[in-house]
Parts: C-alpha cells; sequence; structure tokens
C-alpha cells in the first residue's frame, strides 16, 4: 500500500503463491489518507497511547498529518451536530438490518459488493466508516471533488476501492474511539490487542452497552444519509452474533466460509499489506501466523456457542466456493431462506454486474506446504469438520 506495488512479504511459515512468483500488493499512493485520519484528538490520543507511542521516525509524518486531521474533524462533527440536529433526533432504522459475518477473507467483501446491488439496501460506504463523526456534512464534496484520493484497488487484493464502496463498519467504530481489534493495525508489534471484543464476552457489562450503543449511533446516522434497510458486512461481528441478535431482534445473517487452506494465507497477506501502510511502526511480522489462528478459533468459539440462540430464518451458511461458482444461485438462496425480498426483480442487475463490472477480478492464489497444512487441521479441525472441507 505505498506508491509502488512491491513484493508481499514473506516468513519461514508464509504461504507462496500457486505459481511459486511473489504475490505482490496493488499500489497506495503516499497521499492517500490512512483509517487515522476519520478520528478525533480523544481517540487519536488513546491509540497513541494503546501503543505506548512506539513509533517508527519514517511514520512521523503520518502522525503530524493525523494530528492536524483530528482537530479539523472536531469542527466538522460540531458543525454536523448543529445542522442535522433535527434528522438525527429523529432518526430510525429503516427495517431490520442485514449482517454478514464470516472469517476475514472469507468472501464478505464480494458478498457485500452483491447484495447493495439491490437498491433496496444501503450499506455503510467508505467514506461514513472512515469519517463516522461528520460524514452527512462532508461526504458529498469527498464525493464530487475527492475520489482522486483513494486508488483504484485495495491493496490486499483485486476488488475495486471507492469512497462509495460498501465498508465495515468496524472502521467507523475503531475511528468513534471504541476498543476494537483493528487497533493493531497501527502497532503491529503488539499483535493481539483488545482481543476480548472479538466476541464481547469477557468485557463489562458497561463496555459492552457503550459499544452496542455506539453501533446504533453510527448506523443511525448512516440511515438518515440512505433511507433503506442495512446491509452490515464485518468480520469482527463473526463472535458477536450472540449480542448482535439481542441487541437488534428482528436482524438476519449471512455467515460465509472458505477453505482454510486458502484462508489462511490470505487473512496473512491482508495484515501484511494493511501493515505495510497503515502502520505506524514497521513490523517484522513475527507472531503473525499464530495472531491468525489464534482470531479464528476465538471467533468460531463464540460464534458456534451463540447461534442456537438465532432464528433459522434470520441466519444462513453458505460457501465462497459456491459463490464464486454461482453468485446468482447463491444470492437467490440468501433471498429465499431469510425471506429478504423478491430476488427476481433484481437477479438480471447481479447477473449483469458479475459478467461485466467483476469479471476481471482474480482471486489470488496460494498453497500451503505439508507442515501448515498440518498445523490448520490440527488448529483449525473444528471449521474443517463443521463446514464440510477436510
Amino acid at each position: 500500500m505505498d506508491s509502488t506495488s512491491k513484493p508481499e512479504g514473506t516468513s519461514t511459515s508464509s504461504a507462496k503463491s500457486a505459481d511459486s512468483k511473489p504475490a505482490t500488493l496493488n499500489s497506495y499512493p503516499f497521499y492517500s489518507p490512512r483509517f487515522w485520519h476519520g478520528m478525533r484528538p480523544t481517540a487519536w490520543w488513546r491509540l497513541l497511547r494503546s501503543g505506548n507511542f512506539e513509533i517508527s521516525p519514517s511514520r512521523i509524518p503520518m502522525v503530524i498529518s493525523v494530528s492536524l486531521t483530528t482537530l479539523i474533524n472536531t469542527l466538522l462533527t460540531w458543525l454536523q451536530n448543529v445542522l442535522f440536529a433535527r434528522r438525527l433526533r429523529e432518526a430510525e432504522l429503516h427495517g431490520p438490518p442485514v449482517f454478514i459475518v464470516g472469517h476475514w477473507r472469507s468472501g464478505t467483501t464480494l458478498l457485500h459488493e452483491l447484495m447493495v446491488r439491490d437498491e433496496r439496501f444501503s450499506s455503510p460506504s467508505t467514506f461514513q466508516c472512515f469519517a463516522p463523526s461528520h460524514f452527512l456534512l462532508t461526504q458529498w464534496f469527498f464525493r464530487k471533488f475527492a475520489g482522486w484520493l483513494l486508488p483504484g484497488k485495495r491493496p490486499m487484493d483485486n476488488m475495486d476501492a471507492g469512497w462509495d464502496r460498501p465498508q465495515e463498519d468496524e472502521f467507523a467504530l475503531m475511528n468513534l474511539g471504541l476498543p476494537s481489534p483493528y487497533r493493531r493495525i497501527a502497532f503491529p508489534r503488539q499483535n493481539q490487542v483488545d482481543m476480548e471484543y472479538l466476541d464481547l464476552n469477557e468485557i463489562s457489562a458497561t463496555e459492552r452497552e457503550t459499544w452496542l450503543s455506539t453501533l446504533k449511533s453510527f448506523l443511525l446516522r448512516v440511515s438518515v444519509s440512505t433511507n433503506r434497510p442495512l446491509v452490515i458486512k464485518s468480520p469482527t461481528h463473526t463472535g458477536r452474533v450472540g449480542h448482535l441478535a439481542k441487541a437488534f431482534p428482528q436482524a438476519k445473517f449471512v455467515h460465509i466460509t472458505r477453505d482454510p487452506r486458502s484462508l489462511f494465507p490470505s487473512t496473512c497477506r491482508l495484515w501484511r499489506s494493511l501493515d505495510d501502510v497503515q502502520a505506524l511502526q514497521t513490523s517484522d511480522e513475527a507472531g503473525l501466523d499464530e495472531y491468525v489462528l489464534t482470531c479464528l478459533a476465538r471467533m468460531y468459539d463464540s460464534f458456534h456457542a451463540d447461534r442456537s440462540q438465532i432464528d433459522d430464518h434470520h441466519i444462513i451458511d453458505i460457501r465462497y466456493e459456491d459463490l464464486i461458482a454461482d453468485p446468482v444461485g447463491t444470492l437467490r438462496t440468501i433471498y429465499e431462506s431469510l425471506r429478504l425480498s423478491d430476488f427476481e426483480t433484481v437477479s438480471e442487475d447481479i447477473q449483469a454486474w458479475t459478467e461485466k463490472e467483476h469479471r476481471e477480478y482474480r482471486t489470488n492464489r496460494h498453497q500451503l506446504d505439508p507442515e501448515q497444512e498440518k498445523l490448520l487441521l490440527d488448529r483449525w479441525s473444528d471449521y474443517f469438520d463443521r463446514y464440510g472441507y477436510r
């Protein structure tokens, strides 16, 4: 994610691409904003303090830039609260949300993109998650005049980027100052950060209520902007489904899985790409493999424990492999199982998007050495067996 494409970093336990050539990261211009540019001073200070201010010299310009931007964010937030006061007071969700959950790199982004092709739904956008405190005031400007700030592709894969693309609300929650596992991206040498927020089970009732109320407040602001039911995607929500089902009683959940032999190396690549340009310190990747292994185990322990609390017509499992092979058929199954709405009215649009706009997309290919596969079969054995990947 810097100004030139470069080979993906490798380590003794990192997966190799299937064609034995090093995978590359898409370029990310030096002038493009980083996640932290959407924070206000208090959230920014907490982030720096959580990393013990261990900032690498090469990242000092980023820190200065973010520090200045947080002051602007404060002013814009104040203006939004004044100008949109009545609309914010009257805000409501326009129907129960649909949550897309599943481990990172399991196809959640592709599924998200497909579902929001249905104009009866909406989603938090990249800009709304980037600037969650003032997007109602400023999103028109960035959409019209600042599209050039973002690269054409995401750094970790070949999905399109842009201010209006659907985005993970976890970034919004982090920028609003909530504890989040994504704070690890700022200080990757710490590795396991805010892991208790992967499932919300080991935090106090007060902390859990603060987290849920902040999520609801953000989604209400998005609803003010979109006036449609929301499709929400965050892999971090996978271990939180029990708490989300209680907070949003009629919510629907789409859970997607993928062969762990692809999931593991692709997730390692994801974190490397984010560390490369988003981090406030350089990373030696020590402990990265263990971090990926631990996250899935913790998320799915909670997911499997809480899944029984959700009505059968409110949750469905799909596989990445099926989504790639038959996007339209898979979406039809989701709509019918969750009783979302009439699928036929949107099926042609989804088919057209799949055949035209998405035809250039190519999945990054990886392979594991025998020792890595044995490790995955041991550590993620329940995932292999439960979802038929052994």
